[in-house]
C-alpha cells in the first residue's frame, strides 16, 4: 500500500507542479473556490506523501513547505500568474495538516491492532 501512496504523492505533486506554472487561462476552474482547490490539493498530498513515508515524517513536513515556497516564487516569471503570501500560507498549512493526519491515522491504527 506504501508504494500506492507513494506513487499518489508524487503524482499530486506533480500535478500542483503544472497547474501552478501553467498559464492561468489554461488552468481548470472546479467552481469550489480557489482556497477550497488549494487546501484539497495539498492536503490529499501531504496525507499521500504521509502515507507512502511513514518513517519520514521530520523530514515530510520541511520538504512540502520549501515546496510550496518554491511553487510560489516560480509563479513569478509565469505571464499572468503571481506569487501570493496567502496561497503559500493555505498550501504550507494544508500540507502540514495532510501530513499531521496521516501520522495520527497510523498511530491510531497501530493501537487498534
Amino acid at each position: 500500500m506504501q508504494k500506492f501512496f507513494r506513487v499518489a504523492a508524487w503524482l499530486l505533486a506533480l500535478a500542483i507542479v503544472v497547474l501552478s506554472v501553467s498559464p492561468a487561462s489554461v488552468r481548470p476552474v472546479t467552481g469550489a473556490g480557489q482556497g477550497l482547490e488549494h487546501l484539497l490539493i495539498f492536503m490529499a498530498m501531504g496525507m499521500a506523501f504521509g502515507f507512502g513515508y511513514p518513517r519520514r515524517f521530520q523530514l515530510l513536513t520541511p520538504a512540502l513547505i520549501v515546496f510550496t515556497i518554491v511553487i510560489e516564487v516560480a509563479q513569478i516569471w509565469v505571464p499572468g500568474r503571481h506569487a501570493r503570501l496567502s496561497d503559500f500560507l493555505v498550501d504550507a498549512t494544508a500540507s502540514c495538516l495532510g501530513v499531521g493526519l496521516s501520522w495520527l491515522l497510523l498511530k491510531l491504527r497501530a493501537q487498534v491492532r
